[in-house]
């Protein structure tokens, strides 16, 4: 039977204190840092070499909806009343909103280092130390909103452009693609800084700290921005009914993508599951 995915808003105190306890468990068990590990692993630019599966790349939605999976899987292990909500960015705007309030994630952080120190994530509370990352801090940062050089999350608006798209990617099937609903969701837009940074890409640096980067995944918010993220794509496939992923089949013999990103029915390392796999899970959770 389908569980449900909640918008983080609409979570009841101690549906609240259960999922922040369960976090804190798998952190606890050395869990959580390997799903660090792997987003860390998996972070790889078009301006490297090898295969793309995370990011600037048509499987970065189903990739993430599996990573998702694993961790919500994690979760509940733990505690099986848990699943995991979503963050509406477009609606809930504010940093002293859901869920930066100090029984879920905590707020910004402070100004001289970004170190986050309210709420249950915060390094003085003595249960999110930062063991995996590309610096060598200890502790969680944020800068929601970004203090010294302050940025907006995207609005309804700018969703819109992407999920009107009913086309889901387009050669070159990477950052520099123009059309096509995963890029514009990603985020990556022509120019520099932030006009470039769109929708999932904005919301990233918005929160700052921790959640630039790789190591994203060490702020706990990573999981609900990209619940957020997947719920756009189950709208979407729900609105262009005939339109799929793409690339349906791997590009040719001398296409420079060759060999750098899934096709349709390729494998998704790490995992054993495809993209047409994951298009469908209807059967294993919903949102409301």
């Amino acid at each position: 039977m389908a569980y449900t995915r909640k918008d983080v808003t609409a979570l009841t105190r101690t549906e609240r204190r259960r999922l922040v306890n369960a976090f804190l468990e798998i952190k606890r068990r050395g869990e959580y840092d390997e799903f660090v590990r792997t987003h860390i692993e998996y972070y790889v630019s078009d301006g490297e070499g090898g295969l793309r599966t995370a990011h600037m790349t048509p499987s970065f939605l189903p990739w993430h909806r599996q990573f998702l999976l694993e961790l919500e899987r994690a979760l509940r292990r733990v505690d099986s009343s848990v699943t995991l909500p979503y963050w509406d960015w477009t609606k809930d705007r504010k940093a002293g909103a859901a869920p930066w309030t100090d029984d879920l994630l905590g707020g910004t952080g402070r100004i001289t280092d970004r170190q986050v120190m309210t709420g249950p994530f915060a390094y003085s509370a003595g249960n999110w130390t930062i063991r995996e990352s590309i610096t060598d801090a200890r502790f969680l940062t944020r800068d929601l909103g970004r203090r010294r050089d302050p940025i907006e999350l995207p609005t309804r608006s700018d969703l819109e452009w992407a999920m009107s798209d009913p086309v889901y990617d387009s050669s070159p099937w990477d950052s520099t693609s123009r059309k096509g609903f995963r890029n514009k969701l990603e985020g990556w837009g022509a120019g520099r800084g932030p006009v470039a940074w769109r929708n999932h890409n904005r919301v990233h640096r918005w929160v700052g700290g921790d959640m630039v980067g790789g190591a994203s995944v060490n702020d706990p918010v990573f999981w609900l921005h990209h619940a957020f993220v997947d719920l756009c794509w189950t709208r979407w496939q729900k609105r262009h009914r005939n339109h799929r992923y793409l690339p349906a089949k791997p590009p040719g013999i001398g296409d420079e993508q060759r060999g750098r990103i899934v096709a349709r029915h390729q494998k998704l390392p790490p995992w054993d599951v495809t993209p047409d796999q994951l298009e469908d899970v209807s059967g294993i959770y919903r949102y409301v």
